[in-house]
């Protein structure tokens, strides 16, 4: 094991030599340590569904004021 942090490696050594010696137990007692496939990172999504509700009511945005609706307005502003 290679370091800069040569205490914080002698402060783990005991853990690590109690985890060996248990993995020197159970290899001893006939156990088999067997390496298996590593997990995916970042799973694929699920399947978007192709079925469509008929009751959901799409949120739209609102189209943004016409200039003749912005001229109407400031016109209306003025008049107050």
């Amino acid at each position: 094991m290679i370091s800069n942090h040569q205490t914080i490696v002698e402060a783990h050594r005991p853990l690590s030599d109690a985890i060996n010696a248990k993995v020197a137990q159970f290899l001893a007692a006939g156990g088999q340590i067997v390496k298996g496939e590593s997990p995916a990172i970042n799973p694929p999504p699920p399947k978007r569904s192709a079925k469509i509700d008929p009751e959901t009511i799409l949120k739209r945005r609102k189209p943004a004021i016409t200039a003749a609706e912005r001229k109407a307005l400031r016109k209306l502003a003025e008049a107050l």
